[in-house]
């Protein structure tokens, strides 16, 4: 497996059944992230994608969406060490444009210490959107074909693949969301054409190494023809 994409679902869900604030939920869910990046990095994923705030969720409370953004700031800025002993590279992956102001300096500073990081690279879909993803890429596009840098006849599927904000990252081989819930929920709607989807019946704040052994260990399994 080369990339692995994570819906970390249930979180707040969580929190509800064990009458917490949603918060600690996400807290919870933070040890599921440190677990899934070592277990990446023990079996040779090079790729992990988690989506981490899309942006629908931008309709939660004002409280909740800034309490989520700082617990964000405090993880990420708390293990940037071991994010660099261990040679990763964090990348937000989203509409830039909307990044809440009191994240963009933390993000550049971020993604530019991790930057020269290869054993694993980790995108964490930030104010993500699926359509909203492909819109972009279609507008960008068009204004190739309007410069006249791009010809109509010479768009392909790979035009479309670079023009994404995920571009430079294969598309994912699996896709796991934990809470039983089976959709995509415009996550990565373009990469996902042949990935795998795993669903599992469990929150994400219980997630464990053994469920993304069995993930691992199921796709090992599987005949990939890509239509063939």
């Amino acid at each position: 497996m080369q990339h692995l994409a994570i819906i970390p679902d249930g979180n707040r869900r969580w929190a509800m059944r064990n009458k917490l604030a949603a918060i600690f939920g996400h807290q919870r869910g933070a040890d599921g992230f440190r677990m899934t990046l070592k277990f990446c990095l023990k079996n040779s994923i090079s790729f992990v994608s988690f989506y981490t705030f899309s942006l629908e969720n931008f309709r939660r409370s004002e409280s909740e969406s800034t309490n989520l953004f700082m617990m964000l700031k405090q993880l990420i800025l708390k293990d940037l060490p071991d994010l660099l002993h261990n040679n990763i590279r964090i990348k937000f992956v989203g509409d830039r444009s909307v990044f809440p102001v009191i994240l963009k300096a933390d993000i550049e500073h971020i993604e530019q210490a991790t930057s020269a990081g290869t054993s694993l690279t980790v995108n964490l879909l930030f104010c993500y959107g699926g359509t909203a993803e492909i819109a972009y890429a279609a507008k960008h596009i068009a204004q190739l074909v309007k410069d006249g840098v791009l010809a109509v006849n010479d768009i392909t599927e790979q035009t479309v693949a670079d023009a994404l904000w995920t571009h430079g990252t294969p598309a994912p081989d699996v896709i796991v969301r934990t809470s039983g819930i089976k959709r995509l929920s415009n996550f990565l709607l373009f990469q996902a054409a042949y990935s795998e989807f795993m669903f599992l019946d469990k929150f994400w704040p219980d997630i464990t190494e053994a469920d993304l052994a069995a993930c691992l260990e199921n796709f090992n399994t599987i005949k990939r023809n890509f239509g063939t």
